[in-house]
């Protein structure tokens, strides 16, 4: 049975000490709660630090031993590795960053190291407690080098990484100097999670920019390996907090409140005190609300709970200090002898007071600036259980990607936060009831359970897919296979492909050009009286002519447009309309225009835009658009638009590497046939080959070869092997 290894920063219990004595807490928060739920089912290791420091070698024993006992296991960190891991990167850098205040981002090269420390601590207790088959779950931007550690040294383990922060656009991503590196850890990854579909597509914009791999459907192809990228929007424990009203403790706590707020109108905003959660504004749009809207002086109160959270760190202690002027101020201007607009209290809540809050407040203000997801908008939701209440929700969290039927306001806009207060406070009941029902329905039928068993369902299945493309991998067995083969037959054919699988693709010809080892290869193989060598590529005549023209060999240009045949001249392999390139050619140059970096190259029978020198996200949107204009434009002819790796193509639908293959299988009983190429345009080579031939795709991704090379490099090992012959 499979095991999880779930790594996190923090573990679900936390150790305090009073005395000699070693306490714990057991966290009851969404995201234990919500993998409890695999704890039926498989094996399970918890590995993350105990949120307790200590260098007594007795203490760490007895937290061993406590924790051994709840499949857990604890990475002890010192004093240095907390300030500047946990309170420097992490929250001083990432967390700041990802959360577009960049005005808060500090770039301290002490924090990377000690960052790039824990990690690598991390890393080696994870490692010795290793077995083959188990899945590793990593959590969050504290650990986000991990997947790219681990995979060094188990290069086929399943690992899923999760980042419950926003992930931010490449402009305000780009400017952390380690970016990098971050990415590179998150592609060790076979499925990084997000909770919305802006996130994810930031990050594979980030991936796309700054190295160039080819994505397609979510899939990031490098380094012979598959990284999938998906969003999946955090639930909660729903039917805990549905239920929550019914238990005796909170309906204690509701009689209670109920009792010291009267009849008064209640708004509830509840957060951690943190600059990314638009508190000041909250307020300001609150008070905004008392002087346009005097009638309901002593008749609304907005008891404000600020959680503390990192009050070592500056920013967090002028946030506080600004805090308390501003409900000071309001309080003053708006009070009244026995009565308070705010309460504010500065402290954590317990579930059942927390569950009582929600049900007795009529408006929850949940305007973050940034969130990831948000859980506490969807825990009012499910409190409220289909009954009266009304969510104003910021635009700019998560959750409002899903909680569409909330009064969805800009965070920044304190005037309208200002009149969404109203328009809650007036909202008819039966509408309030029918906006909770459409959200509560969503946050019933996608909870926590839901979300964990989406995310284990999709790392399953692009580990599968992975295996798959993997299987196809040419073997040390298949490739001697082959090998053998190719020594017993006396009639040839070698279908090779030029960019990509001879060399590695450039745009300039002089950088194009083969080097003497592939030159000499396929001079070796082409003078073999028992060999037909075909180089069939999408270069144009001029270049392949100068390359190859002299050697005994036969030359397709232009993906099969022209034929040059052992020592003949070139020839027209299809006669076609070549009209529609003089229609074309002025749109190519229109987007060459709009995009800088990119080129227009014709050839004899076909017109090819080229966007790798182009800045990839300009070049990525104007390829979008350009083949979105040519499809329109050629739809009903016989021509086809073509994307390939970073290129647009535009050739007559005639033309292709499957038609120039068939010219040469054609031509006799072959008792060997080998076809090598790496991009989409040498599939249709790949179907017209006999099904007994050897069809080798360079690169691992899906096929319809029988094979996968994983580089050039091994295409010209392979090729070297035939060369030794006799």
């Amino acid at each position: 049975m499979q095991r999880l290894l779930i790594v996190s920063n923090r573990l679900p219990v936390s150790f305090h000490k009073r005395g000699e004595k070693l306490f714990y807490n057991i966290s009851t928060g969404g995201l234990a709660t919500g993998l409890s739920s695999l704890y039926k089912t498989l094996d399970t290791l918890w590995i993350g630090w105990p949120g307790y420091r200590t260098t007594l070698e007795k203490d760490k024993k007895e937290i061993n031993d406590i924790l051994a006992t709840k499949n857990m296991h604890p990475v002890f960190l010192g004093k240095e590795e907390i300030e500047k891991y946990y309170e420097g990167f992490s929250n001083k850098t990432i967390w700041p960053l990802f959360h577009y205040f960049t005005e808060y981002t500090e770039y301290n090269k002490t924090y990377w190291q000690a960052y790039q420390k824990v990690n690598k601590q991390f890393c080696n207790i994870i490692l010795k407690h290793l077995r083959p088959d188990d899945i590793i779950w990593i959590h969050d931007y504290h650990l986000m080098l991990l997947p790219h550690m681990l995979r060094q040294h188990a290069p086929d383990v399943s690992i899923g990484f999760f980042l419950h922060i926003p992930f931010p656009s490449f402009e305000i991503f780009r400017s952390l100097p380690w970016r990098k590196q971050l990415l590179n850890g998150l592609l060790g990854a076979d499925l990084v999670g997000f909770h919305t579909f802006d996130y994810t597509r930031h990050c594979m914009s980030a991936v796309s920019r700054l190295f160039g791999h080819e994505i397609s459907l979510n899939r990031i192809h490098h380094n012979n390996r598959i990284t999938r990228m998906d969003c999946f929007p955090m639930g909660i424990d729903y039917k805990r907090y549905a239920e929550a009203p019914k238990r005796p403790e909170v309906k204690r706590e509701i009689k209670k409140l109920s009792k010291q707020l009267g009849k008064e109108k209640i708004i509830l905003s509840i957060d951690r005190l943190d600059y990314t959660k638009g508190i000041l504004q909250r307020l300001e749009a609150f008070h905004q609300f008392l002087h346009k809207n005097p009638e309901y002086v002593e008749k609304v109160r907005l008891i404000l709970i600020a959680v503390p959270s990192r009050s070592k760190v500056e920013s967090y202690k002028q946030l506080k200090q600004q805090l308390d002027e501003m409900v000071g101020r309001i309080n003053g201007e708006h009070g009244k002898i026995g009565w308070t607009p705010i309460w504010y209290i500065y402290k954590a809540f317990s579930f059942n007071r927390l569950t009582a809050l929600y049900h007795i407040s009529d408006v929850a203000l949940v305007t973050p600036f940034r969130d990831g997801m948000n859980l506490i908008a969807k825990e009012f939701i499910a409190v409220k259980n289909r009954q009266k209440g009304v969510l104003v929700l910021s635009e700019i969290a998560g959750a409002a990607v899903e909680l569409g039927e909330a009064l969805v306001i800009n965070p920044n806009n304190t005037e309208e936060i200002s009149d969404a207060i109203k328009q809650a406070l007036e909202m008819p009941p039966e509408e309030q009831v029918k906006r909770n029902q459409e959200m509560y329905l969503k946050i019933k039928h996608y909870d926590i359970i839901r979300w964990v068993m989406d995310f284990m369902d999709r790392l399953l299945h692009t580990k599968e897919h992975q295996k798959h493309l993997f299987n196809n991998r040419l073997s040390k067995q298949d490739q001697n296979q082959i090998i053998q083969h190719y020594y017993r037959a006396q009639k040839r054919l070698l279908l090779i492909d030029y960019d990509g699988t001879l060399v590695p693709f450039h745009n300039i010809p002089e950088k194009a050009k083969p080097d003497e080892e592939v030159y000499e290869l396929i001079k070796a193989l082409s003078e073999n009286p028992k060999n037909e060598v075909v180089i069939i590529s999408g270069r144009n005549q001029k270049d392949l002519q100068e390359w190859f023209g002299e050697l005994n060999l036969n030359i397709v240009s232009e993906h099969g447009a022209q034929i040059k045949e052992k020592n003949q001249e070139w020839i027209s392999h299809i006669s076609v309309n070549q009209e529609w390139i003089e229609e074309i050619l002025p749109i190519l140059k229109l987007y060459v225009e709009r995009t800088p970096g990119a080129l227009v190259e014709q050839k004899n029978h076909s017109l090819v835009w080229h966007y790798r020198k182009a800045d990839i996200g300009l070049g990525e949107i104007r390829a979008r658009e350009l083949a979105e204009t040519l499809t329109t434009y050629t739809k009903n002819s016989d021509i086809q638009v073509i994307e390939g790796s970073k290129v647009i193509e535009i050739k007559n639908v005639e033309i292709n590497k499957g038609r120039a293959a068939q010219h040469w299988l054609n031509k006799k009983e072959w008792d060997f046939i080998l076809g090598m190429g790496d991009d989409r345009t040498d599939e249709d080579m790949f179907y017209v080959m006999p099904k007994d031939s050897y069809s080798i795709k360079v690169g691992i991704t899906s096929s319809a070869a029988r094979f996968n090379l994983t580089s050039y490099l091994d295409v010209r090992k392979l090729l070297s092997e035939f060369c030794k012959e006799g």
